[in-house]
């Protein structure tokens, strides 16, 4: 139960973050026994490139402490939403914390808001907006897959989270998103391989007041058709993005100074050619030598409030039938 908020002791059934180098980071279960293939109870024992760990020997341990392994050792951490994604067991492709980010942001999420999400997957983004909706909001997260379902809901009850969020299988391109939503989301997500189907349902579950709408897709064509529905729907401020994540190396280069006195003078430059070059250091920022790839693009949108949405199919009537001119 580590995600929901921070403590200093690990304690059976944690989820706990082992962390080995910058390349090798591992979520482990603080158990002594554990289920195999077969379906029979054996040890907890998580093997790693520096030895074996059990798993047993981290309940009471500090997060934060060194844990001796095998061939080497390693260092257990708390779980948060960014560590989880680069850990978690992919059922399916997920989205990752540039990408993350970025929705979090646009969408406008803080504590008290209620979020539909649409292609739960493997949960790498619900454990972000979990977090960012805690402790009075709340999230509706659906996925058409049933052992997606089912997986998801386990874990988000062993990390401590069911008290914020609700999981379930749906269709929501043919059934929407129930009538108990009716009217009560802040912003919707979508994931989905045809989010144009599922976006006018949306217009059943975002508040009156309006609210806001993401759409990630791999596709351009994707992008092409969603954005035409959110425009003939009424959505306003429809912008695509794409978040691209570049690390610079920062390191401290000697650089030559040129010598130019030379050329105030008659002189050949002979009488320098012994001497020994100056030389500065300069802090430099050097980019990759590899840019990052495409990840899927951000479609983003508002819809406005019932009245200002009203007062536009009036004003459109208005102008069809010439009341204006």
């Amino acid at each position: 139960m580590s995600f929901d908020g921070y403590k200093t002791t690990i304690e059976e059934g944690d989820t706990v973050i082992l962390y080995l180098t910058i390349n090798q980071v591992y979520s482990v279960r603080a158990e002594a026994k554990t289920t195999s293939k077969k379906g029979v109870e054996v040890d907890n024992v998580f093997q790693t490139p520096y030895g074996a760990l059990k798993c047993a020997e981290l309940i009471g341990k500090s997060y934060g402490s060194k844990i001796s392994l095998s061939k080497g050792w390693g260092y257990v951490m708390q779980p948060t939403p960014e560590l989880w994604t680069l850990t978690l067991p992919h059922r399916t492709q997920i989205i990752y914390t540039p990408d993350i980010s970025m929705i979090l942001l646009q969408l406008e999420i803080k504590p008290g808001s209620i979020v539909v999400e649409s292609g739960t997957g493997s949960g790498s983004l619900s454990h972000a907006l979990i977090r960012s909706v805690k402790p009075t909001g709340h999230l509706y997260t659906f996925d058409f897959h049933e052992n997606r379902v089912k997986l998801a809901d386990i874990e988000f009850s062993q990390h401590g989270l069911s008290d914020y969020v609700t999981v379930a299988q749906r269709d929501v391109c043919d059934c929407g998103f129930g009538a108990e939503l009716q009217n009560r989301a802040d912003s919707v997500f979508l994931d989905l391989p045809h989010p144009w189907q599922a976006i006018p349902h949306t217009l059943d579950v975002i508040k009156e007041s309006g609210g806001r709408i993401c759409s990630f897709s791999p596709c351009i064509e994707q992008v092409q058709k969603s954005c035409g529905v959110l425009s003939k729907l009424g959505f306003q401020e429809i912008q695509t993005m794409e978040v691209l994540q570049t690390s610079y190396a920062v390191q401290t280069k000697r650089l030559p100074v040129l010598d130019l006195d030379f050329l105030q003078s008659e002189k050949d430059g002979s009488e320098s050619k012994g001497k020994e070059r100056e030389v500065v250091k300069c802090l430099t920022a050097v980019p990759p030598a590899n840019m990052p790839g495409h990840t899927g693009y951000l479609t983003f949108a508002t819809l406005p409030p019932v009245w200002a949405r009203n007062l536009q199919i009036s004003l459109n009537q208005q102008e069809s039938s010439g009341e204006l001119l």
